[in-house]
């Protein structure tokens, strides 16, 4: 039986009542998003509500999108937030400047170096290896990338633990966790709401599929390594 404990981030979260489902079932640490580009945007009221409303280790994370630097401040006095995120072209600098540990999303586009790209931000707390795809949401657009780019002797090389990202679900996260052995998880889209049409109700979170992702990965953490 393997003893690893893989974390589990759920992202997007939009109400008091889906970040509750998180932490009962067993998540680590929820994400707010302060980027007016998505439908899953929330202003500081909401943010600090559904913050207010946690149990104690739940880790509040902040998700910018190429802020000002003022903006992360305002949200950093309105919302008890515990570490940033950002998922944009970020600076180091930037992320840096705001005495709080912060993670880094890495776009996964053909041809970006990943321990070059990754050095820049070696002081991060993780490094969240996402998909791109031209012309969509720079997260949360429930596509899977190519998982052997990160091969353990990748991992190895990277300056901060590896948090994967893009596309999982309760179905493929096993699978996911298998492959790749990453530090942290992190489920936005895979966990939301399916209106009548099918479709993914962007920023409403579904506590069944939160529950079965989270089995979906200590099940895996379980079993043994491929």
């Amino acid at each position: 039986m393997s003893s690893r404990r893989t974390r589990v981030k759920i992202c997007g979260i939009t109400r008091v009542a889906d970040g509750l489902a998180a932490s009962a079932a067993g998540a680590d640490a929820i994400g707010l998003v302060f980027w007016g580009g998505t439908p899953r945007v929330i202003d500081v009221g909401r943010a600090r509500e559904i913050a207010d409303a946690l149990p104690p280790f739940v880790t509040k994370v902040a998700l910018f999108v190429d802020p000002q630097a003022a903006d992360v401040r305002a949200v950093l006095d309105a919302v008890p937030v515990d570490t940033l995120q950002f998922h944009g072209t970020e600076t180091p600098d930037l992320c840096r400047a705001f005495d709080r540990p912060y993670l880094k999303a890495v776009h996964m586009k053909d041809g970006v170096d990943l321990l070059e790209y990754g050095s820049l931000y070696a002081d991060a707390a993780g490094l969240l290896f996402d998909t791109f795809r031209p012309g969509d949401l720079p997260g949360g657009t429930g596509h899977a990338f190519d998982w052997t780019r990160l091969a353990p002797a990748v991992q190895a090389r990277l300056p901060a633990p590896v948090i994967l990202s893009g596309g999982l679900d309760a179905a493929n996260v096993g699978d996911a966790i298998r492959a790749v052995r990453p530090w942290a998880v992190d489920v936005s889209s895979g966990v939301e709401e399916r209106g009548p049409d099918g479709r993914v109700r962007k920023g409403l979170k579904d506590a069944a599929r939160i529950a079965a992702f989270v089995e979906g990965v200590r099940n895996a953490d379980d079993g043994p390594a491929v």
